[in-house]
């Protein structure tokens, strides 16, 4: 009798799944909120300087979205989770003694 080599079930896992969300290769929130303060900076004061200062402004953050999502696509994920730890945890036997 032959017996299979491998009987394990097979799944395919789509790249869509496994990949980060970005939107023009940075961060999706990232850029639509410097997106929206660029607009908002255009259209309420409504000058030619501050088209030049909004689109300067959202040039320049979207090209450091982009340098911040190539080094690491989950960075903003991680510092918003390092800002919550404290700095230093002190040596107890267990998390429920007394502070």
């Amino acid at each position: 009798m032959h017996e299979p080599i491998c009987q394990l079930a097979r799944n395919r896992i789509h790249r869509a799944l496994s990949r980060p969300n970005l939107l023009i290769g940075a961060d999706r929130e990232l850029v639509l909120i410097a997106g929206l303060g660029a607009v908002i900076l255009i259209f309420v004061v409504l000058t030619l300087y501050s088209a030049i200062i909004g689109f300067a402004a959202w040039t320049i953050t979207i090209g450091a979205l982009r340098w911040m999502a190539r080094i690491d696509p989950a960075m903003r994920r991680v510092y918003l989770r390092h800002i919550s730890f404290r700095r230093t945890y002190r040596p107890t036997s267990t998390p429920w003694r007394g502070l």
